[in-house]
Parts: C-alpha cells; structure tokens; sequence
C-alpha cells in the first residue's frame, strides 16, 4: 500500500478514531476529566482529518480551512486534558487561538496564503503541545512512566510542528495545501499518523497509572473517615516502629468513643457515622508530623507516634479529648455525655508486632473505662524496658 496523503490521512482516521472510542470506554469507567477531553481531542482529529479528504473534491473551504481549525482545536483539548491532570489552571490567553484562527479568513484566495495558513497553523499547534509538555514536567515522574513517556511525545511534537513553521517561511519550498503537495507536507501526513498513536498510548499509560494508584489508596483506607485502615497500619507500622529507641521513645494511643451507641440509637447511624468523621478530622488535625493515625473498625481509633515522651502524649489525648467533647456537645443531646477514652503505651523498645502492641495498650484502654471514661491513661514502660 502506497504511503500516499489520502491513504495515510484514512490511517490517521481509524487511529483516532479507535484513540477517541477507546479513551471515552475509560472515562465511563472511572469519570477523570482529562480522559474526556483527550477523547474529545481524537474525535476531533478523526473529523478532521476525515474534512481534509474532501480537498481533493475540490471543496477547499471545508478540506483546508476548517480541516485545519479542527487539528489546532483538537490539540487545544489536549492541553486541557493535560492541564486537569495536572491540576494547574489555564490562563484565558489561550482561548485567544480561535480569534487567531478566525483571522485566517481575511486571506486572499490566490495560491500564496499556504504558506501562510501553513505557518499560523504550526505555530499554534506547537505552542499548544509544548504547553502540555511543560505542565507535565514537574511531575512526570511521580504519575509514573506513562506521564513521561507523554511529555516527551509532546514535546518532539511540538518541536516538529516548529520546524515545519521554520519550513513553510523557506523560500522557493513547494506548498500546495490543495493538492496535499510538498515534502513537509508528506512528511507532516506521516508524522501525525505516528504521533496520534503515540500521543494515544502515552495518554492511556498515564491514567491506567493513575486508576492504580486511586485503587491503591482505596485499598488502604477506611471509605468514612479515609484515615488508613488495620492492614495500611500494619504495612507501615514496621518502619515507624524500628526507629524507636531509648532516645526516641514510641507511643501508642488507642482511642474509643464512650457511649457511641447512644448517638445511633437517639439520631440514626447517618449521625453516628457524622461523628467519627468529625473525630477523624480532629485526629488529622492534631496528628505531629512523621506519625501515624487510622480506624481500627467502628469507634476505635488508633495513633501511633515516633520520637514520643509522656507530656507529648498527655497533651495530644487531653487536645484530642476537648476538641471532641466540645464537638459532641454541640451536635447531640444524650442521656450521657459523648466523650474519649484514651489508653496510651510509651515504649522504648520495638514491639514484637503492631498487634501486640494494640493488644497491650487495650488492657490500658479497658483501664481508662473503669477509671470512669473521658480520660486518658498512659503506661509508660521506658522506665522498665
């Protein structure tokens, strides 16, 4: 098969239009903005490229013209694809390239405006691409392989489209956009056939990255209050853990709720489930850095802390129990007060495992309850240890 322009102009249309069908499948499945506005991009490249065929039928407006306008609306998505998955926000100057493309039509009719067109059009595209290649460049290696690998593909795009800015201006070239003739113009046919392929692979590489890290994070964290759950605390445990030393005592400070079930009873589990969150946002609020907080399972809550000392602990329960007690006062009325037990263990030697750790400060939690709640009760085992 001949590497002519309509053969490689219907090669460019089933890859986008497979990218755009494709990229819209994952966006049903997990609604991330950027991938609908990057099948978007290829739906637009696909009708685009499907317009540009119609300029062998001598319909120029609609096959150069319009055709064109497509190719730098599509990029223009691809920008804002990149820029949600990025999470920076555009500047409204970049809207401005559809006025600038619109000016196109004040062209005279005669054979020299190809290059003219030719110009315009590469340099908008270019900035575009490269635009989204620099979005992606602090970050490429944190979202994984796919977002570098889409960085790079940008930005070999956008030097392309440069060079061929460059070409279109070089004195004596050959462009005729009617009749698809000219090398650049060749060469352009073939390098966008590549690069949609390309672009589209290194799209699809970069959100299959990002699901698996959402998926990942799903996996370790408690789906009410998104504090880690017991398997997330067990896997990161071991390293807090092994720092713990006579010079840099650990702590442990198991947390439950007294007379939670009141609260279920009285207003519903909605309500219930309410006050853990809001327990679990005063955790997150007072938890030191380099620590460690989740929920064990109903109203049990754990924090784990490194470099530790009883007035340390003493003071995050008796923080912890304030902001709480003042939190449940406000929302509900009970027949007894909603408050914390803490049970609290300050250790110099790394435990066996974070189980028994757990298992050891509930007796001193179990102790705090006898001591009539809304207390907390540390055991401080450096001294025997």
């Amino acid at each position: 098969m001949a590497l002519d322009p309509p053969t490689m102009l219907t090669l460019t249309i089933a890859l986008a239009a497979a990218a755009a069908l494709y990229l819209a499948v994952e966006w049903r499945s997990i609604r991330e903005p950027s991938l609908l506005f990057w099948s978007a991009g290829f739906a637009t490249i696909t009708v685009g490229s499907t317009l540009a065929l119609l300029r062998s039928s001598g319909i120029l407006l609609i096959g150069i013209w319009f055709a064109n306008g497509l190719l730098v609306t599509a990029h223009w998505l691809f920008l804002l694809g990149v820029a949600r998955f990025t999470q920076v926000r555009l500047s409204r100057v970049w809207n401005l390239i559809f006025v600038v493309w619109l000016a196109l039509l004040l062209l005279p009719g005669e054979q020299p405006w190809s290059k003219v067109m030719l110009l315009v059009n590469s340099l908008l595209v270019a900035s575009l691409t490269l635009r989204a290649s620099v979005l992606l460049r602090p970050h490429g290696t944190s979202w994984g392989v796919g977002a570098v690998q889409l960085r790079y593909v940008l930005l070999v795009h956008g030097l392309f489209y440069i060079a061929k800015a460059i070409t279109a201006v070089v004195p004596g070239t050959l462009i005729d956009l009617a009749a698809f003739r000219g090398e650049i113009i060749q060469i352009s046919l073939v390098e966008g056939a590549m690069a949609v392929m390309l672009i589209a692979l290194s799209m699809t590489g970069t959100e299959r990255h990002r699901r698996e890290q959402l998926i990942s994070r799903l996996a370790e964290r408690d789906p009410l209050t998104a504090l880690y759950n017991r398997r997330a605390l067990e896997v990161r445990a071991p390293a807090l853990l092994a720092d713990v030393s006579k010079a840099r005592p650990g702590a442990l400070l198991l947390i439950d709720i007294d007379h939670f079930k009141q609260v279920n009873d009285l207003y519903g589990h909605g309500a219930g489930d309410r006050l853990l969150v809001t327990l679990s946002e005063i955790i997150r609020g007072l938890l030191p850095q380099g620590s460690l907080a989740g929920r064990l399972g109903g109203d049990e809550f754990v924090i784990l802390l490194s470099d530790a000392s009883n007035p340390i602990v003493t003071h995050l329960g008796k923080a912890l129990r304030e902001q709480f007690n003042q939190a449940a006062v406000q929302a509900f009325t009970t027949p007894q007060a909603v408050t914390l037990s803490i049970g609290a263990d300050l250790f110099d030697q790394p435990p066996a495992s974070l189980a028994a750790l757990i298992e050891r400060s509930d007796a001193t939690l179990y102790q705090s309850k006898r001591d009539g709640r809304d207390v907390i009760r540390v055991e401080d085992r450096t001294q025997t240890c």
